[in-house]
């Protein structure tokens, strides 16, 4: 056989050949996408990373500059983690986030708690969704009813997703909702709300790529009507 012939072999073609059984393990999910709020003005980065059957007793993700910008152990584990999500502190947006965590692709390398090499990548990209614009209620709206409340947001094209977020911030009470891209609103189950209360609404749009947009916005529900019991007015 020429030499000839393994100058013109694709390289897609010797990817096939035995020497492909030595390919490396690959973690079972990976993630990187970034988040900002539109009426905090700020963002934040978020690494989502889930493992094999055994934990990950290390793990490090590299930028495409090279940067380790991640490198994680759990040194006195013997069963490691599986699931790994980690977030940035949210600055404003105002581009540092984006010079610090450029765009492009990310390596991820993860050694289980057995000395399993596990590799993979994921690709960040710069671009946001448009944020959607809620009709119903509007901002700081008093008086909203309890039961049949419909939110109401205007259609945003092209998108992967909506997640709507409705929160209660004394008690901790939320609730979170993830809705195709498609959505233009959302009906909340009745008895989730209290009377007279105060909530905070984010609608996010979510782009294919994963990066999401959330305006934020807060209203406050109707007081409870008193009955009287007729016995009493006697």
């Amino acid at each position: 056989m020429s030499k000839g012939f393994w100058h013109l072999v694709p390289a897609a073609l010797l990817c096939s050949f035995p020497e492909a059984v030595m390919a490396q393990k690959t973690l079972a999910q990976t993630a990187v996408y970034l988040e900002r709020n539109i009426t905090d003005q700020d963002a934040e980065i978020r690494f989502e990373v889930t493992g094999a059957d055994e934990g990950l007793a290390t793990l490090r993700i590299m930028a495409p500059d090279g940067r380790t910008v991640v490198d994680f152990k759990a040194p006195d584990s013997k069963l490691g983690l599986r699931h790994i999500a980690l977030e940035s502190p949210e600055p404003k947006d105002d581009g540092r986030l984006q010079t610090d965590f450029p765009a492009g692709t990310y390596r991820f390398v993860g050694a289980t708690v057995g000395g399993t090499t596990l590799q993979s990548t994921a690709t960040l990209d710069h671009r946001f969704p448009p944020p959607a614009s809620v009709s119903y209620p509007r901002a700081d709206q008093s008086g909203v009813p309890t039961t049949g409340l419909q939110i109401r947001w205007g259609p945003v094209a092209g998108l992967a997703g909506l997640t709507v977020v409705i929160e209660q911030e004394a008690t901790g009470r939320e609730l979170r909702v993830n809705l195709p891209g498609s959505a233009t609103g959302f009906a909340f189950p009745d008895r989730f709300l209290a009377a007279g209360t105060e909530y905070k609404l984010a609608v996010g749009t979510v782009a294919r790529g994963g990066n999401s947009s959330f305006v934020e916005t807060s209203f406050r529900t109707a007081e409870q009507k008193r009955v009287l019991d007729k016995r009493s007015k006697e």
